[in-house]
Order: structure tokens, then sequence, then C-alpha cells
């Protein structure tokens, strides 16, 4: 229930609703998993410890709700996507950038873990619902 995976494996779901995809070939999804795993080890190095570390408090805050917590992850992608440099998609970069900075976070601190990744999840299917529904059609 709610696995974090990383290996392209599909055994979690998308909490605030299906993602509405039609039944796909595991296989494909496999290889995009694999290419968005090879890409965020690409941006793992370049992301600052700073930057985590802020993210870190902004989650550590009890008061910030997960909205406010999801829209300053939103200018962290944002001014992480102007940095670093890349030949990719914008919103490929992005995702990717969302999900090496939440590996990031709950390896800093594992007992985030479960508002981290709510967090994640919702920021995603807001920012690339559409983008990922496309990106596992194709």
């Amino acid at each position: 229930d709610d696995e974090l995976q990383t290996d392209g494996n599909r055994s979690g779901h998308f909490r605030n609703g299906d993602l509405g995809l039609a039944p796909t070939n595991e296989e494909v999804i496999r290889i995009i998993a694999a290419q968005l795993a090879e890409i965020g080890d690409q941006f793992d190095k370049e992301i600052q410890e700073r930057v985590v570390n802020g993210l870190v408090q902004h989650f550590l805050n009890e008061n910030l709700s997960n909205e406010e917590i999801s829209r300053h992850m939103s200018r962290v992608v944002r001014e992480l996507i102007q940095a670093i440099p890349s030949d990719m998609e914008q919103e490929k970069a992005m995702l990717v950038l969302a999900m090496v900075l939440t590996k990031k976070i709950v390896n800093t601190v594992p007992s985030l873990l479960r508002r981290v990744f709510d967090t994640t999840v919702n920021y995603m299917n807001q920012q690339f619902h559409n983008y990922i529904v496309e990106m596992v059609s194709a």
C-alpha cells in the first residue's frame, strides 16, 4: 500500500484518483522507469545539500499545510530546472527532479517518508497528470 518504488514496479497507486490509464504493457512501463531512474541519477549529483535541507525544514514545520509545502516544492523544482542544464522535455525533467528531491529528503530524514510521499504524489498529480498519461500511453 503506497510503496515508493524506484525499480519500475507498479505496486503503488495514486491516492487522489486513478490516473485513468488504459491497460499498458508492463515492459513499456519498466523501460520508462529505467530511463527516469537514469536521468534521476544524473540530477542527483547536481542537487546541493542546502536545497534538500531547506525542503526538509518545510516538511518538519508542522504549521505548514501540505498545500503550502507542495507550492514550495514546486518553486524549488522550477528553480532547479533553470540551474540544471538539460536537453530533455521540461515536464520530464521536472517530474524526475520531484522524485529525486523526494528520495533525498527521505534519505536525510526517514521519519518524513509518509508526508513527503503524499505531498509528492499530490504535486505530481496536479502538475504532471496529463504528461504521465501521455508518456505511459505512447
